[in-house]
């Protein structure tokens, strides 16, 4: 027989168990609601606002309607409209855009035999590459059907030369639209790779931390150590090599395993693949050290650190690139750690770029590194 009176007692050891942990507490309501934002706003949204570049060797009203077509579609964001072909593709390059639109010197030209418009893209995005191309090759279409329905509209009410008619005619098929992509074709699974194995080494750092510093917190194991003539410092530093250690074996056993199983490809190395893991593995390493260094128990651990843990994941585009995201999650992705992992990780993986091209993403990640040890090592609570 169920005894009601005992059954209320339980409820209430429990919420006053929460009252007591406030940080717990506190986490456990906001983290529902930070998920049904993330699920109701920010996940496989529509793909706009996709920076371009429009290089044009042309002048001329075809080639200022084609440019203001661009300017008014929502998929693209024209970042720049220049004439320097060469500029174009290093802002590709570069990352600062995701494709160049090169209009050729004839592009305005009724009586050219060929014009053929080139589009530089960065196919690593394998999802924006997805919705640039087919979405590139409609308007293109649709700028020849018009310009074709206007030439015809135009002979039916003046002479014109044969030669020139018979241009205007073929109009259509003089506008053709060449692909460059500039990393190859790139499928899902390559995209999704890079990002899953920073995400994972993410969650195994944090986790992991849980237990090794609030765990060992519960069960009095830092009292016991703490007892002994050793520092804070010492302690920190013996927990983040241990962990390093450990996240070793596992970045090789997973890049290992997503080459085989997956055919994932590392071209700018592997070693440089396993540096760029570390590093990050070593930013959470730092950011669960600062964020156990308060919690009294693993489960208060756990409650503190999945309302970050988990909008990392999404917002982070792991899944998903960053710019499906509404405004406010695309601003929030830059102040997550696992963002300048990702876009690391995809560099040095899928673009074979060096340590030297992705020092940004480095340097960001170490620069959170510093700052979560400083601050797990100010606030750590050894009277515990």
């Amino acid at each position: 027989m169920v005894e009601v009176k005992k059954v209320w007692w339980m409820v209430k050891k429990e919420w006053i168990s929460l009252r007591r942990h406030p940080e717990r507490l506190f986490f456990i309501l906001i983290f529902p609601i930070i998920m049904i934002l993330l699920f109701g706003y920010g996940m496989g949204g529509e793909l706009t606002n996709l920076p371009i570049v429009i290089a044009t060797q042309s002048e001329g009203a075809l080639s200022d309607a084609t440019i203001e077509i661009f300017e008014n579609t929502k998929i693209y964001n024209v970042v720049e409209v220049t004439s320097d072909v060469n500029y174009a593709k290093e802002m590709v390059d570069s990352g600062k855009v995701k494709g160049a639109i090169i209009l050729p010197s004839d592009y305005d030209s009724l009586t050219s035999n060929q014009k053929q418009v080139n589009f530089y893209i960065d196919s690593s995005d394998q999802m924006a590459s997805q919705t640039l191309i087919p979405a590139t090759e409609a308007i293109f279409q649709k700028i020849a059907l018009e310009q074709t329905s206007k030439a015809t509209m135009s002979t039916e009410n003046a002479q014109v030369n044969p030669s020139i008619e018979s241009s205007i005619n073929s109009f259509k098929s003089l506008i053709s639209l060449n692909v460059d992509k500039i990393y190859g074709d790139i499928k899902y699974i390559d995209f999704l790779v890079p990002a899953v194995l920073g995400m994972t080494i993410m969650m195994s750092c944090m986790m992991g931390m849980g237990a090794s510093i609030a765990g060992e917190r519960e069960r009095g194991e830092l009292a016991r150590l703490f007892m002994t003539p050793t520092t804070v410092a010492t302690v920190i530093g013996g927990k983040i090599v241990g962990k390093l250690s450990v996240e070793l074996i596992r970045a090789i056993i997973l890049l290992f395993t997503a080459i085989i199983l997956f055919g994932a490809s590392a071209k700018g190395g592997i070693l440089q693949t396993i540096l760029v893991l570390m590093i990050g593995a070593l930013c959470f390493v730092g950011f669960g050290i600062m964020m156990s260094s308060r919690a009294q128990t693993q489960e208060d651990y756990s409650q503190m650190v999945m309302p970050f843990t988990f909008p990392m994941m999404f917002v982070s585009g792991v899944f998903y690139p960053v710019e499906t995201m509404p405004w406010i999650f695309q601003k929030l992705a830059y102040i997550f750690p696992l963002t300048y992992l990702n876009d690391a990780m995809r560099g040095v993986m899928l673009k074979g770029q060096s340590l030297g091209d992705i020092w940004i993403d480095i340097v960001v990640l170490l620069l959170f590194t510093l700052f979560f040890f400083i601050v797990g090592v100010k606030q750590f609570d050894r009277d515990v």
